[in-house]
């Protein structure tokens, strides 16, 4: 009776053991505070993963920057520190040069032109490079439109931004356009744009409506101006070996929740667009609808032959196709 006790013992241990060694831990980053889609949208994944999974593959999320700035993320994603990232495509310009067309100055007029490319053939390719960066591609949710705040008054014409010390992304489209209109383009990492704005290194930025309200930069800016002058993708990419030793079945799981869970992030993005706009004027910044936005297109074309120069027209002219 010992020996059948000992064995059951055993058997329970291996079992055991067995359970925790099939259980799959993965971290999720992303940059945005708690009170962003981002957070609302990476909560949402955690849970379907972790139910569809039965518990086998479990969701840490870490979310404002906890495991890096947007190029750490990146590098941690690829090498396997970080298991799934979702940072801004701009990101990616350095190292696959074709994404920054996605982020051209005007180029998606409206958001279900920018769904078409995103999730057409012009996407898909920029997934297919990132797997030779030993990325798995998981989907695009939205940034939104920028749109640019300062403390100088508000921005109704291209002439408006001369002599602004702007707050730019790593986007070079971005900093050409800003180049272009006479501001002071500033290249700085979203976790140390609110000091900068308190202390005046720089006077203005330009963030989809979400980041502003999010980061709370309606406290140290004072006049916001709808210029709604380029879409700003966000992409969800997952280290390409740690992806490969999931079973199909979790495989399949991952991927379908992430379409799910873009879905989810970019419907409650549009829904919440006009309440973001109020809940920034209750917090006192001055809103400007008043933008020609035809003056600054005209304005922003020499950002697009600066591409052309660089990368040629190749990747436009598929995103114009899918949006046709």
């Amino acid at each position: 009776m010992k020996n059948l006790y000992k064995i059951v013992g055993i058997v329970s241990t291996l079992a055991f053991c067995s359970s925790a060694i099939a259980q799959t831990t993965l971290k999720l980053a992303h940059a945005a505070p708690e009170s962003d889609l981002q957070q609302n949208m990476s909560l949402f994944f955690k849970k379907e993963v972790e139910l569809r999974t039965n518990g086998e593959v479990k969701v840490n999320v870490f979310p404002q920057g906890q495991l890096g700035n947007d190029k750490q993320m990146i590098d941690g994603t690829r090498s396997g520190i970080v298991d799934i990232s979702m940072v801004g495509l701009n990101n990616y310009s350095g190292i696959i040069p074709e994404a920054a067309a996605f982020e051209l100055p005007f180029i998606f007029p409206t958001r279900v032109e920018a769904y078409k490319a995103l999730d057409g053939k012009p996407g898909s390719e920029i997934f297919s490079k990132m797997e030779a960066l030993n990325l798995k591609g998981l989907g695009y949710p939205e940034n939104g439109y920028r749109n640019i705040t300062n403390n100088r008054g508000p921005i109704k014409e291209p002439t408006d931004l001369s002599g602004l010390r702007m707050r730019v992304n790593d986007s070079k489209a971005l900093n050409d356009m800003f180049n272009e209109l006479k501001a002071n383009p500033q290249q700085l990492p979203v976790a140390e744009l609110y000091s900068a704005l308190e202390t005046g290194v720089v006077d203005a930025q330009d963030h989809p409506l979400g980041v502003t309200l999010s980061f709370k930069f309606y406290e140290v800016q004072k006049y916001l101006s709808l210029t709604q002058h380029a879409y700003s993708p966000l992409v969800v990419t997952m280290n390409y070996k740690k992806f490969n030793t999931l079973s199909p079945k979790d495989q399949k799981i991952i991927t379908d929740v992430a379409k799910e869970a873009v879905d989810l992030q970019r419907k409650l993005s549009i829904e919440k667009e006009n309440t973001m706009i109020s809940e920034l004027e209750s917090n006192g910044m001055k809103v400007n609808r008043d933008v020609d936005g035809a003056a600054f297109q005209v304005a922003a074309k020499p950002a697009w032959n600066s591409y052309i120069k660089t990368n040629g027209d190749a990747m436009i002219k598929e995103i114009q196709a899918a949006v046709q």
